[in-house]
C-alpha cells in the first residue's frame, strides 16, 4: 500500500464539473493499493498518517499531528501510484491490485480513518477526478506499508 500525503490549506475533488468533496486544513491522501496488501497494511498506514507530526507548533516546528490540529483528510484512490517506471517509457501496472479488491481495501482504509474521529472526505473509486489543492509548505511525503 502506497500513500502520497500532502499537508494542505484546502483541497477538493471535482467529478463531471461538480465538487464531490472538499476539506480545509488537513491532509490530502492519494492511496494506491498493491497486490498482497491487506487490512493490516491499511491499519498501520492509517495510524501512521493520523499520528505523523507534520503540522507546525507555536514555535514553527513540525511537532503536531492531524489529530492535534483537528485537521481533516481527503482520501483519493490513485492506482497510478502502483505504476513501475523503471523499464521503458510506459508504466507497468502489474503491481496494482485488481479493482474489486483494491476498492475493498480503499473503503477499509477510509473506515479506519473515520473510526479515529478524523473528519474524512473521499473521491470516488475508479472515477476521473480533478483534484485541486493548496499545498501548505509545501509539505509532501511518500509512505508505504
Amino acid at each position: 500500500m502506497k500513500c502520497l500525503i500532502q499537508r494542505v490549506k484546502k483541497a477538493s475533488v471535482t467529478i463531471d464539473g461538480k465538487i464531490h468533496s472538499q476539506i480545509n486544513k488537513g491532509i490530502l491522501a492519494l492511496l494506491g493499493v498493491e497486490k498482497g496488501d491487506n487490512r493490516d497494511n491499511a491499519v498501520k498506514l492509517a495510524d501512521k498518517i493520523i499520528n505523523l507530526r507534520i503540522f507546525e507548533d507555536e514555535n514553527g516546528k513540525m511537532n503536531k499531528s492531524l489529530k492535534d490540529v483537528q485537521g481533516e483528510m481527503l482520501i483519493v484512490s490513485q492506482f497510478t501510484l502502483c505504476g513501475d517506471c523503471k523499464k521503458g517509457t510506459r508504466p507497468s501496472f502489474d503491481k496494482a491490485e485488481n479493482p474489486e479488491l483494491a476498492n475493498s481495501l480503499y473503503e477499509e482504509f477510509v473506515t479506519i480513518v473515520k473510526q479515529s474521529k478524523i473528519q474524512v472526505c473521499t473521491g470516488k473509486f475508479g472515477a476521473m477526478m480533478d483534484v485541486e489543492l493548496i499545498n501548505d509548505g509545501p509539505v509532501t511525503f511518500m509512505l508505504e506499508k
